[in-house]
């Protein structure tokens, strides 16, 4: 696969001027969870608005800068803050900052998000690894001309690799962490879901409820990347818990699960 794709070459070129390095694993973290970034050393820090053709990101808890540099003693490059489709971009935009990543050199890709447990063994604060997704939203970043050359109908039918799943299962062990596997599936938002909704999306399979993830891991699968999916239950889904779903309450139990992240993605890095 060529590294420039069709639509990050000014991109590739701008980063460039900063870093010339060529990590082999990249990391996409979600809301509240920006602070995986702040274990990088040699970091080199690049806002995402000063990256021609980076769309913008508008949403508290996503910073919006681009890490380059040693994490766990492994090079990585770290999106910090992600964007979504319900901020009024294209879900080809949103899947912008994979192509970016593919073509500083990055072939395994992590990628987090904070996500609402629709299964009830899953309460705040649990950390789940996605073995699967359901895209109930419709939208791929595929649809179009087939611009980046690769393969036009991409098989999805193992988006994220389970291998590395045991492995990072094995290591969450190891560090006394509790972990679960489970379904997510992505909508549009950015209103959370009624209760209708999230009683049908159960039914339908899923563990975790998010508006994110599922566009990158689609391009990443197209690209030809290994993906390691990890959601952090901040809250159980609508018609599950008594308290009315806030974002604020999404960045803190991002904030609390903080530590333990930070640990198994270190592990999972140094693994790598």
């Amino acid at each position: 696969m060529e590294n420039s794709i069709s639509d990050i070459g000014e991109a590739l070129q701008f980063v460039r001027q900063f870093d010339t390095r060529k990590p082999k694993l990249g990391l996409i973290l979600g809301s509240g969870l920006g602070a995986v970034a702040e274990l990088v050393a040699d970091a080199v820090e690049i806002s995402t608005g000063s990256i021609p053709g980076y769309p913008e990101s508008t949403v508290a808890g996503h910073s919006g800068s681009l890490v380059i540099g040693d994490l766990a003693g492994v090079l990585v490059a770290i999106v910090r803050g992600r964007v979504h489709c319900y901020e009024g971009h294209s879900v080809r935009a949103v899947a912008f900052p994979v192509r970016l990543l593919h073509g500083l050199g990055v072939r395994r890709l992590i990628v987090t998000n904070a996500a609402g447990g629709a299964n009830p063994d899953l309460s705040p604060g649990s950390i789940m690894f996605i073995e699967d997704h359901i895209n109930s939203v419709g939208k791929n970043p595929l649809v179009g001309p087939n611009l980046d050359h690769g393969p036009r109908f991409p098989d999805m039918s193992e988006p994220y690799d389970l291998d590395w799943i045991s492995e990072a299962e094995s290591i969450a062990g190891a560090e006394g962490i509790r972990v679960h596997r489970g379904v997510y599936l992505w909508t549009l938002g950015p209103s959370y879901e009624t209760k209708a909704e999230v009683r049908a999306f159960a039914r339908l399979g899923a563990d975790a409820i998010g508006m994110s993830t599922v566009p990158e891991v689609i391009q990443a699968v197209y690209l030809g990347m290994k993906v390691l999916g990890i959601s952090t239950i901040t809250n159980r889904a609508a018609g599950l818990g008594d308290d009315r779903l806030s974002h604020e309450d999404v960045l803190e139990v991002g904030r609390r699960v903080g530590a333990d992240l930070k640990r198994l993605v270190s592990g999972i890095v140094r693994r790598t």
